[in-house]
């Protein structure tokens, strides 16, 4: 049998206390000195249990503040069109949001091909992290036809979520949602909103929300830490049996 290496020792002392709450989400872990203490071992042997353990998404490092407890990943559902404090209320943990920038800004290419709207016309940007339990889950960039837009920043978006004051408060009702994943590496600009490093993994989705008749009204892309969440859907088949009548798949809208 294959004797397990020091650092894998200390990274499953460290992984079982975890486990039975002796540290909870959020707590410290004890300095890099006090592990070597009472560890008795070398500083790399500390340095490779923890990291291997931040690979584990069981602990974080927070720039200028120390290792962290993570809390086990979020597991989000593709099932049906739900905003970020809803999924996190799911889940039992408290949402929250930082407002990074909010303004005008010209639509791009994309941003007009999405909002049924001509390139160059103005539009709504408003930048946040997201927050869940005060740990940055991801960073949301949304894009919003003018008029709605001078609307929604009236509002302070660190407490009130878009979706349910586009609904409760003006009226929207959102109906369907497109959805398009990709798995990126963290640019500069995200890995700082995440304090995470650079190229770090991330969830990338484009997400563009409609109104009654189809009118396209919200466009944002969601840049999530591919560390704290997992997304899960459930497929249908369709049947390849002579004789039966495949089930009719709704073909994407085109644009």
């Amino acid at each position: 049998m294959t004797e397990v290496p020091l650092y894998g020792k200390v990274e499953e002392v460290l992984a079982s206390e975890i486990g039975r709450g002796d540290l909870n989400p959020g707590d410290r872990l004890p300095s890099e000195d006090e592990l070597l203490a009472r560890f008795g071992v070398s500083r790399i042997t500390i340095r490779r249990a923890i990291q291997n353990l931040i690979q584990r998404g069981t602990l974080e490092i927070r720039r200028g503040l120390g290792t962290f407890v993570l809390a086990p990943k979020v597991s989000q559902e593709l099932t049906k069109l739900t905003g970020f404090v809803e999924d996190m209320d799911i889940h039992g943990r408290k949402a929250s949001a930082r407002v990074v920038s909010k303004g005008f800004v010209a639509a791009n290419e994309i941003v007009a091909r999405q909002l049924g709207i001509t390139k160059g016309t103005r539009v709504m940007r408003i930048e946040r992290v997201r927050l869940a339990d005060s740990v940055p889950m991801s960073f949301d960039e949304t894009y919003l036809p003018l008029d709605i837009g001078k609307k929604i920043v009236r509002n302070d978006l660190r407490v009130k979520p878009i979706f349910i004051l586009l609904e409760e408060k003006y009226g929207f009702s959102l109906t369907e949602a497109e959805y398009k994943l990709e798995a990126v590496s963290a640019s500069a600009q995200v890995a700082e909103a995440l304090a995470v490093p650079e190229g770090s993994p991330i969830f990338r989705i484009e997400r563009t929300s409609f109104t009654k008749g189809g009118q396209p009204i919200d466009y944002e892309t969601l840049s999530y830490r591919g560390d704290l969440i997992r997304f899960v859907t459930r497929l249908a088949r369709q049947s390849l049996v002579k004789g039966t009548q495949p089930q009719a798949v709704r073909p994407l809208r085109k644009r």
